[in-house]
């Protein structure tokens, strides 16, 4: 597939046939995509937890499904859930900033004391979903379907209880990934894509234009 074609089929999709499990060449070919993003220093902090079988992913839903504070929000999750448990594979992103520490204080980076205030932004974190994303791009080229997704901050030790997980590691995010069925259009999608003269600036930040009255 075209790369532009790619991006303009790219969408999030949270409902799969649970009767098509993705092919193992394909998770292969998705992993050794996500390896080809670019990090810091070339550090590579990352780690990837894929999750094929049933049980394996019934367990990653049960310690990691948000809990509502309302009968609604409990009834929203839900159906979310629901759509989103048919996917046969789960990959979850993993960020290691100590790998970023480490490498930084290497001889030809020189930030021997490991000082986070030196970083701008987390590159651990922004590397990381940078990876993620080439899954995605990878998902669609390859006919599939997936969606990025975060995981609760307050089922973060569970998770990690449950997988044996490091604490040096956090997860970034992770993709429910399968081959499409069809799916509600999200009503996030009813405000459309902003426009570019909105988003964009060529060489000074300028402020959006004023309605004209007419």
């Amino acid at each position: 597939m075209e790369f532009d074609e790619v991006l303009r089929r790219r969408r999030m999709v949270r409902t799969y046939d649970p009767e098509r499990p993705v092919p193992p060449e394909l998770v292969d070919k998705l992993l050794r995509h996500a390896l080809r993003a670019p990090s810091a220093g070339f550090s590579q902090g990352w780690g990837f937890l894929v999750l094929s079988e049933p049980a394996d992913r019934e367990r990653y839903w049960s310690v990691t499904a948000p809990r509502g504070d309302t009968a609604a929000e409990r009834a929203a999750a839900g159906s979310w859930l629901d759509r989103m448990r048919s996917a046969p594979l789960i990959i979850v992103a993993l960020a290691n900033k100590s790998v970023y520490l480490d490498r930084y204080a290497q001889p030809d980076k020189g930030w021997t004391d490991r000082d986070e205030s030196r970083w701008p932004v987390p590159y651990w974190d922004v590397d990381t979903g940078f990876a993620a994303l080439l899954i995605h791009l990878t998902a669609v080229n390859e006919g599939l379907g997936s969606l990025f997704f975060g995981v609760p901050a307050d089922r973060i030790g569970a998770f990690r209880d449950a997988f044996g997980v490091p604490a040096e590691f956090r997860p970034v995010g992770a993709l429910t990934i399968g081959y499409p069925a069809p799916d509600k259009r999200s009503p996030s999608l009813r405000r459309g894509h902003r426009a570019v003269d909105e988003v964009v600036h060529h060489g000074r930040w300028t402020a959006p234009r004023a309605p004209s009255d007419g």
